[in-house]
């Protein structure tokens, strides 16, 4: 139950007099605004009706603007308006026609305009119309204007220095409910004034400030018998005319009466004594100079349920004060009561609420007590809710003792505000008489000791201990919460000392049902890693504006603090104002039912990748106020996935693509609310975006990056590989090729030649080479020779009695093949250079045969080779033209290459 119970009737008054439907807008716009069938075009400084509304727009709001006059037909394109509100304007008429182009209208708010004249062909078309303001305007009713309306419940023609109370002499209105009459001029209420409505179900009238209300004659409320609420607050009447007022209602309904501030000194037995056949329930008293109740004075109200006597004087209160009150459930008296003359005359006396049985709720802020006596609160059986705050001369002794609540120990109190008393101390045994306290409200004192446990005892029900801001003393020990095992609300914010949780036993170790934790303002600077220990059930906790910068370092000694681990169902976590700036990784592990995380005004600047991974359920995070300067999606893609609300304002944000260009495009994306998002992310580097919104960054500028990067690996990978293969060529082409040719060889099968030509050839090859290179030819050729493969050799194989030439002439003619071993002595060789090619190049071109075959055991130009043998590299097949290999690993490669080149036709290809 809340503090102060707020009367039905107040809710009744915000109900009548504010329209649900139209609100003065405060921001000037630019344009009117549609939503929901909702056209606002208020503060818009218009002199007409806008036509380029939707024409099915509903409800229109063309408040405060410069309107003087609503022509019916600027409304034709809106005939499905139910709801018009042309209020704060200067319109000086009401036109007919207004209703007969608008027939469904429901609602019309004329407040505050220049109307005068008021007739009945005003509302001739208005026969829907259930809600009518036309207060704050100069009416002069002329016959009957009202009616017509038919369906009309809630009228309101306040502030237009009426001078009588009756707006018609017919009887009228037969729906309506409440009627608004405040601010205007009549000064008596006559007998006749409301027989217009003697037909209406009238509930309310608020006569609210009618100061020059005189007299009320006899039976002017009785043509509306079913008067429920009556408001007269600020008339500034004495208690006679109260009297009088009780007395005139004593033959309706009435159920709710309001007098604030009507002027109140006292109230003697007979002020209300003509309400005694009513059912009055709720009676509002407060802000009058009531000083002297005299015993009995409600004792006529037996049905009151609620009595508002705040703000007023008064200077004793007796046990007959609210005699007769036995359905009372909640008194006011705020600031009600004041000290007496006789500083040993109790303001109030002992039993003073006995006749209170069923008191629900008792509000005694600010009173100023002499004493609480063990017979203050006797008979309050009922009593469930007791505020005594402010109340500083309640504890004599600034400390709560067992001897207090003793009177409420037959009660089922379940609240107990004591807060801004000024006590000091809480004694053993304090609470043990209220066995069925559920709320206690302790903060806002001075209390300044070691809470042993005892202090709690018989608080075995309490569920919410609130010691929030008192003086920083308060020290707490292993068996502090020991009998109030049930606590699920604990406010402990600006009252520990900073070293009282940093002891080896958790003070919280009992409170296994605990759901919020409030331990901010206490400059806490260490506390042990098993303080939340036993706390499962723990969804709140607060350490906001502490110390513990230290607390989560790397360099602590013993590493971080990682006190969060034995609360997986913690929901919020604050920790604003305490200096950090780093988070280890374990800090929020398995915290995924975590909604909000506030981090702001720290020191936090580079968060670590995955550190929030764990908060897959975060719906707020509040990190405004820090040094970060990159939003990177390792550290806040899984926390931001869910997110509703991102405050993370005025950070100095590095705005270029590695630090911001992820958080750029999920705030352009996501429908989560990000306040002050244009003022407060500012950038702080580069200079070319300093001071700029991180809204200004130029993504485009990043999205160059993606080909450039495909680009550059895209060639470099090209030239590494152009690179490498030209090196395995280099050293290991001869390898590959030679494994190539045995592979294709193998597959396919060697050219024969012989089989194609025929067998007329004695030799394989006739060999031209230097006397210089005979060497080279016996250790590598001849080797080759086989059953299959034979070589001509001048030296050997020369006919016998033969010239020499004859016998070149006649062995090259026995050979397929004319090998050249070429070397530059070969070159120099004029027998070979001259004699030999002459004839070979001779053969080759007599027998049209590709038949020649160059082994290269020295690098010769082509230019060289040409002048001398009369042969280019360029005549001649690749596979003919033999290079000597300087490695030995190579020889086998070269051999298979030369039998090859043996093996192939010398017929040339036509």
């Amino acid at each position: 139950m809340s503090r102060s119970c707020i009367p039905t009737w107040v809710i009744l008054v915000c109900t009548v007099t504010v329209s649900p439907y139209y609100c003065a807008a405060s921001i000037q716009k630019a344009t009117c605004s549609v939503q929901d069938g909702r056209a606002d075009c208020s503060h818009l400084t218009l002199s007409s009706v806008p036509q380029d509304l939707p024409g099915n727009i509903t409800a229109l709001d063309l408040s405060h603007n410069r309107m003087t006059a609503a022509p019916p037909d600027s409304f034709k394109r809106y005939t499905g308006l139910l709801h018009l509100s042309i209020s704060y304007n200067s319109i000086k008429t009401l036109d007919e026609g207004l209703c007969r182009n608008l027939p469904l209208l429901q609602t019309l708010n004329l407040m505050h305009n220049e109307v005068h004249l008021l007739q009945k062909e005003n509302f001739k078309y208005c026969s829907k119309l259930t809600w009518l303001n036309m207060a704050s305007n100069r009416l002069k009713l002329q016959g009957e204007p009202f009616s017509l309306l038919q369906n009309l419940k809630y009228l309101d023609v306040s502030m237009n220095n009426l001078k009588s109370a009756s707006l018609g002499s017919q009887p009228q209105l037969p729906s309506l409910e409440t009627l608004e009459l405040k601010h205007n001029n009549f000064n008596t209420l006559k007998s006749e004034d409301f027989s217009f409505l003697k037909d209406s179900p009238l509930h309310v009238i608020n006569l609210m400030s009618s100061v020059s209300l005189q007299k009320l004659e006899t039976g002017c409320f009785k043509p509306i018998p079913g008067l429920r609420m009556l408001f007269l607050n600020g008339s500034r009447k004495g208690f006679m005319f109260i009297s009088d007022l009780c007395s005139e209602l004593s033959e309706t309904a009435i159920s709710a009466m309001s007098l604030r501030n009507i002027g109140l000194t006292h109230l003697t037995n007979k002020t209300f004594s003509g309400l005694k056949k009513t059912n009055l329930t709720l009676l509002d008293l407060s802000g009058n100079n009531i000083e002297i109740i005299e015993d009995g004075s409600f004792q006529w109200l037996s049905e009151l349920q609620i009595l508002n006597l705040t703000g007023n004087g008064i200077k004793h209160l007796t046990r007959e004060t609210f005699k007769g009150l036995k359905m009372l459930k909640n008194l006011q008296l705020t600031k009600a009561l004041v000290k007496s003359q006789k500083p040993s005359l109790p303001v109030i006396e002992d039993f003073t609420f006995q006749p209170l049985s069923n008191l629900e709720t008792l509000v005694l802020q600010n009173t100023p007590f002499v004493n609480i006596t063990e017979n203050t609160f006797k008979g309050l059986m009922s009593l469930t809710d007791l505020d005594l705050s402010w109340s500083n001369s309640i504890f004599t002794s600034k400390k709560l003792s067992s001897k207090f609540f003793v009177s409420l120990a037959n009660s089922p109190l379940r609240k107990l505000n004591l807060e801004g008393n000024a006590l000091v101390g809480i004694e053993p045994g304090s609470f043990s008489c209220l066995k069925s306290l559920s709320i206690l409200l302790l903060d806002r004192n001075y209390i300044r000791q070691t809470f042993s446990g005892k202090e709690l005892e018989g608080l075995a029900q309490l569920q919410e201990l609130h010691i929030s801001n008192n003086v920083q003393q308060i020290n707490l020990t292993a068996q502090t919460f020991a009998s109030v095992t049930d606590l699920r609300v604990l406010m402990l914010g600006k009252s520990l000392q900073a070293e009282t949780l940093n002891q080896d036993s958790s003070p919280f170790w009992p409170l296994s049902n605990l759901t919020v934790l409030d331990l901010s303002n206490n400059n806490i600077a260490n506390i042990r890693e098993n303080l939340l220990e036993g706390l499962e059930n723990l969804q709140v906790l607060k350490l906001q504006h502490n110390n513990l910068v230290r607390l989560w370092k790397t360099a602590n000694p013993g590493g971080p603090v990682l006190f969060l681990k034995h609360t997986p169902r913690l929901v919020s976590f604050e920790m604003d104002f305490n200096g950090m700036d780093e988070i280890p990784r374990e800090a929020f592990r398995n915290l995924n039912q975590l909604r909000e995380l506030n981090f702001s005004n720290n020191l936090l600047n580079n968060l670590r990748d995955s550190v929030l991974d764990d908060l897959t359920s975060l719906k707020v995070l509040r990190l405004e106020k820090n040094f970060i300067t990159s939003v990177r999606p390792e550290v806040f893609r899984t926390p931001m996935s869910n997110l509703s609300v991102l405050v993370m304002g005025k950070n100095p944000f590095d705005c270029t693509c590695e630090s911001i260009l992820w958080f750029v495009t999920w705030l352009n994306k996501t429908n989560a609310s990000v306040p002050g998002l244009r003022d407060q992310y500012m950038c702080n580097t580069p200079i070319l975006y300093f001071n700029h919104s991180i809204m200004d960054f130029d993504q485009l500028s990043c999205k160059d990056m993606a080909p450039f990067q495909a680009f550059y690996v895209l060639n470099s990978t090209a030239v590494l590989m152009l690179i490498l293969t030209a090196l395995i060529y280099r050293f290991h082409g001869w390898r590959i090729l030679f494994y190539w040719n045995i592979l294709i060889n193998r597959t396919l099968g060697f050219s024969d030649a012989k089989v194609e030509e025929g067998r007329e050839f004695e030799y394989d090859a006739y060999v031209i080479h230097a006397e210089e290179d005979t060497r080279w030819v016996e250790r590598r050729l001849v080797p080759l020779e086989n059953e299959t493969c034979r070589f001509c050799l001048d030296d050997r194989d020369s006919d016998i009695g033969m010239f020499q030439a004859d016998s070149i002439v006649n062995n090259i003619r026995k050979s397929r093949k004319i090998l050249f071993v070429v070397t530059e002595r070969l070159l120099n060789d004029p027998w070979c250079r001259q004699f030999k090619a002459h004839h070979a190049l001779q053969q080759v071109i007599e027998a049209s045969r590709d038949s020649v075959v160059l082994i290269f055991l020295q690098d010769v130009h082509d230019y060289k080779l040409s002048r001398s043998l009369f042969l280019r590299r360029g005549m001649l097949r690749p596979s003919c033209v033999l290079n000597w290999p300087p490695q030995k690993e190579r020889i086998p490669a070269f051999n298979q290459k030369l039998l090859i080149a043996l093996g192939m036709t010398n017929r040339l290809q036509e």
